[in-house]
């Protein structure tokens, strides 16, 4: 079973940093408690998959996403698919094709994140989310 193993916000736009949280609010139309890199409607919550994190060597958090999700491939949730991660309802908006600050990590590492940058999504349903929750399909 897909479970949240981390929880991110970044403080500031372009501040290349990612905070983790034991939990967050997930608010609709506004994103997570404290993140400033939500752009509503379409990009309010970045997933990945921490399986893709690890084929490239980097540590979750590592690419500003907002939740790391284990024991489950996130590229392949299709667009329109509704998701719950603890207390929060998600859908599934578009795929997050990784952009040239990913290069600003590690030179090369744009093109190793193709197909593998997560997606995003908008929050249907408000709720808290902590590390540990389970991840749902519905």
């Amino acid at each position: 079973m897909a479970r949240i193993v981390g929880v991110w916000t970044s403080p500031a736009r372009k501040s290349g940093r990612s905070d983790a949280h034991e939990r967050r609010q997930a608010i609709p139309g506004r994103g997570l408690e404290g993140c400033a890199h939500a752009n509503p409607p379409k990009r309010e919550v970045l997933f990945v998959s921490k399986e893709h994190l690890d084929s490239v060597g980097v540590d979750p958090g590592a690419i500003r996403e907002n939740l790391t999700v284990e024991g489950d491939d996130v590229q392949q949730w299709p667009i329109g698919q509704r998701v719950r991660a603890g207390e929060a309802v998600f859908e599934i908006t578009m795929v997050c094709d990784p952009c040239h600050r990913m290069d600003e990590l590690r030179d090369g590492l744009r093109a190793e994140l193709d197909g593998k940058r997560g997606m995003l999504a908008r929050i249907v349903e408000s709720g808290e989310i902590t590390v540990g929750d389970t991840v749902e399909l519905l």
